[in-house]
């Protein structure tokens, strides 16, 4: 271990640790694959031909609703920072939505999709203020928003360059002007414009491989609805370890600084499992 990560104490080297656990886990397929015995690949093949299209705009159109949500309501959450999330209530909301589209499939899509994001998104909210970020603050709603980016990646990324600090690093390019463009907008009631588009878009990109994830193990007969409800139980969860790491990450930097912090990151190892 490099020493500068010895700067940081005890306690928040292990806080460190956990959040790269939680941010290196495993992807959402492999997790599925865990439970249902790899259903992604065979659900893949029994999706229709245009599966993506629609993916995709269901997605984007999620986003759009999480940004309107993230802009105009995530600040009016009355409890205080550092209070514990409330985890267990927003995976039985979404794992309700997941019964729907366990059900009916690639049709219920453009319904259960928008709904569990939003669910998800003041999921993400609540794991932020809990770790001492403060919901009035653009860019903590903005982080919250960037969590969707993190679960997944594309075909074109560069292998070596998916960790987390290369994807941030990644996000935080195409963030760049969206504060501002997003203020101004939301003065007029309203969100829009090249910037925001370019955003809502990259966001998009990397969520809808998680959510083509998710369709693929519904699309498989024997999941059904009982399994749709655990499909979207596990969508929930890993996008609350996604947020947990990301905002300790965060916790840690505005203590230590962002420099000691990657530091650090980069020095552990990651423990095998006992």
């Amino acid at each position: 271990m490099n020493t500068s990560s010895l700067s940081l104490s005890v306690a928040d080297l292990e806080k460190l640790r956990h959040a790269r656990e939680l941010l290196e886990s495993p992807g959402f397929a492999m997790k599925l694959a865990n439970i249902f015995g790899a259903p992604v690949e065979r659900g893949f093949a029994m999706l229709p031909e245009r599966w993506s299209t629609l993916v995709h705009e269901a997605a984007r159109i999620s986003l759009e609703r999480a940004l309107d949500v993230a802009l105009y309501s995530l600040d009016r959450d009355p409890k205080p920072a550092l209070t514990p999330a409330t985890n267990v209530s927003h995976k039985l909301a979404v794992a309700l939505s997941g019964a729907a589209g366990g059900a009916f499939g690639l049709p219920a899509l453009s319904v259960e999709l928008p709904i569990s994001t939003v669910v998800m998104l003041r999921s993400i909210a609540d794991i932020a203020r809990s770790e001492g970020e403060s919901l009035s603050d653009l860019d903590t709603r903005l982080n919250c928003l960037q969590v969707f980016a993190l679960g997944g990646s594309e075909a074109e990324d560069d292998a070596v360059d998916t960790g987390y600090f290369a994807v941030r690093a990644m996000l935080s390019r195409g963030f760049a002007g969206a504060a501002g463009s997003l203020l101004e907008r939301g003065a007029v009631g309203g969100v829009g414009g090249p910037v925001v588009s370019r955003l809502v878009g990259l966001l998009t990109r990397r969520f809808s491989v998680v959510v083509s994830e998710k369709l693929a193990a519904q699309a498989v007969p024997v999941v059904g609805a009982a399994g749709g409800v655990l499909v979207n139980t596990v969508f929930m969860g890993h996008f609350q370890d996604m947020a947990r790491g990301h905002f300790i990450i965060r916790r840690l930097e505005r203590r230590y600084g962002e420099d000691l912090v990657r530091q650090g990151y980069r020095d552990l190892q990651v423990e095998p499992a006992a």
